[in-house]
This record gives C-alpha cells, sequence and structure tokens, in this order.
C-alpha cells in the first residue's frame, strides 16, 4: 500500500507532480480544495457542515477537513493507497490524520526560497485562453496562442511571494519535522527539470 503526503512551498511544482505520480502509479490525486467541492457538491453531512463555514465567510476548521478526507480515503478506488496533496497543513492535522491512517511516505518537494521567488515572480498569465508563461523562456508581452495581452497575477509579486513562503515555512517544518522522526520522509529536489523531478519521486516511492 502507497499511502503519500506531498510537501512543498508555492510554486515547488507540488500538484503537478502529483497528477503526474497519480498517472503514473495508478494512484488516486485528493486534493483538499477539490474533495472540499465536491463534498459540498454531493450535499454529504460533513459537506454541508463545510459549507456552512464557508458561507459565513469562515476558515473550515480542522475536524471538519479531517472528516472530508476519512470519507474521501475510505472510497474502494483508494484501496492500494492515495496521494493527499495540500494536507495535512499544520502539525495538528498530520497528528489527527495518524489517528485515521496510516502514511507510508511524505514526500518533500524542496526548492530555496529565492529560485522560488525568481520562478513566481517571473510567471505570466493570459486572461483570454489561460496559458502561463515565463519570462526566461518568452519575452513577448501578448500570449503566443492566442495574442491576448499577458498579464502577472496579482499574489505573483514578490513582497506576496515572500510572505507566501514564509507562511509556509512557519507551518510546515514542523511536519516535516514530524514525518522525519517517524523515519519516513523522503526530501527531492524540485528545481531539476519536471521529469527528472517526477522520476526522482517515483524511485523513492518504489525504493
Amino acid at each position: 500500500m502507497k499511502n503519500l503526503v506531498f510537501l512543498g512551498p508555492p510554486g515547488a511544482g507540488k500538484g503537478t507532480q502529483a497528477a503526474r505520480i497519480s498517472a503514473r502509479l495508478g494512484l488516486p490525486h485528493i486534493s483538499t480544495g477539490n474533495i472540499l467541492r465536491a463534498a459540498i457538491k454531493e450535499g454529504t453531512p460533513i459537506g454541508l457542515k463545510a459549507k456552512s463555514y464557508m458561507d459565513a465567510g469562515n476558515l473550515v476548521p480542522d475536524e471538519v477537513v479531517i472528516g472530508i478526507v476519512k470519507d474521501r480515503i475510505a472510497k474502494d478506488d483508494c484501496a492500494n493507497g492515495y496521494i493527499l496533496d495540500g494536507f495535512p497543513r499544520t502539525l495538528p492535522q498530520a497528528e489527527a490524520l495518524a489517528q485515521i491512517t496510516q502514511i507510508t511516505m511524505a514526500v518533500n518537494i524542496a526548492v530555496e526560497d529565492e529560485l522560488l521567488v525568481k520562478r513566481l515572480s517571473g510567471r505570466r498569465v493570459c486572461p483570454a485562453c489561460g496559458l502561463t508563461t515565463h519570462v526566461n523562456s518568452y519575452s513577448g508581452a501578448n500570449c503566443p496562442t492566442c495574442g491576448a495581452a499577458l498579464i502577472q497575477r496579482a499574489d505573483d509579486n514578490e513582497a506576496t511571494i515572500r510572505n507566501r513562503l514564509s507562511v509556509y515555512n512557519k507551518q510546515t517544518q514542523p511536519l516535516i519535522d514530524f514525518y522525519q522522526q517517524r523515519g519516513i520522509l523522503e526530501t527531492v529536489d524540485g528545481y531539476q527539470d519536471i521529469d527528472l523531478v517526477t522520476d526522482a519521486i517515483v524511485r523513492a516511492i518504489e525504493a
């Protein structure tokens, strides 16, 4: 059984790699944002509870998110394992998760903050077709696909990126320690070519 948790700062490619590993190994890719929306859409008891918090503009509390994760990993497609992407985010969430399931490996996709600042602040998005480019690989002002003017997302400016990384590092260091102490943490260099990162993760999982 391969019950995996993917950790990684904003811009490290955690979601991309989780999707690739999911396709490669045939494990369901569980993003908490997606399962939260699915539980609300299905009108499950815990989904309705989450909706009541969101409708009031409040954060969904840990016990509700954990309930939704518990419901999702109990489904048949998770019998041989799963990939959790975006959960747990905090030590209390990791401790609660340990009460309901056994995580076999936590994959930490590591990228230095300065490299992430360069990567994220150079990102440009096409508001018309959704294409994402980077100033290092494409210097034009207009989308190469549809010709619309490219924009920089508001949260891709340097000050916002540094703040997001600071919050992530404070929240996640205890998680890294938590999984390291259990001997199940694998750290992978996330600044390599995307295929090399995928191969490194697969090797770690299958070792």
